[in-house]
């Protein structure tokens, strides 16, 4: 029962197992989820950040103790890095939004543009995306080159708000 419940984690309720795509499928997820959540994040936002601690925390361990269960040291059903790379772009527009509206305030649009420039980092796996993902085969590098493609994803968020 716990391994079914830890592989649901992993695979984001096994989206990972989707047989095309299952990464971008994962973040699109991720983006309906902050979507439609958007207005309670604020108001719960120490509990949420508590919350994506300890399951970013759950996930490394996660990651290195149940990767016997694929085929390759960062399998493709291992999703939950998705999730979390794709809240870097995500949460950047909360907090810009909070401030001042990003893209005429339009939520949507900002939406997509995080969902589309993470999913073009995270596939291009610019430096040091691509040396995380070659060299660090655990728990930690898995989530790691994800979190650091989201960084770059947000990084280009400001760059287009300043603008």
């Amino acid at each position: 029962m716990i391994d079914k419940i830890n592989l649901a984690i992993l695979t984001m309720c096994n989206i990972g197992r989707i047989k095309y795509a299952p990464g971008s499928f994962a973040s699109l997820i991720t983006c309906i989820l902050f979507y439609f959540f958007y207005k309670n994040i604020f108001e719960n936002l120490i509990f949420v950040f508590i919350i994506l601690i300890i399951f970013f925390l759950l996930s490394i361990s996660l990651i290195d103790k149940y990767s016997k269960f694929f085929k390759k040291k960062d399998p493709k059903e291992i999703v939950i890095d998705e999730f979390f790379g794709q809240l870097m772009p995500l949460f950047t527009i909360f907090f810009i939004n909070s401030n001042e509206p990003f893209l005429h305030g339009n939520l949507f649009y900002s939406t997509f543009l995080a969902f589309f420039l993470f999913r073009l980092f995270d596939i291009s796996k610019p430096f040091p995306c691509s040396i995380i993902d070659e060299k660090m085969k655990n728990g930690l590098g898995v989530l790691l080159d994800d979190i650091i493609a989201g960084i770059y994803a947000s990084i280009i968020i400001l760059c287009i708000w300043k603008l």
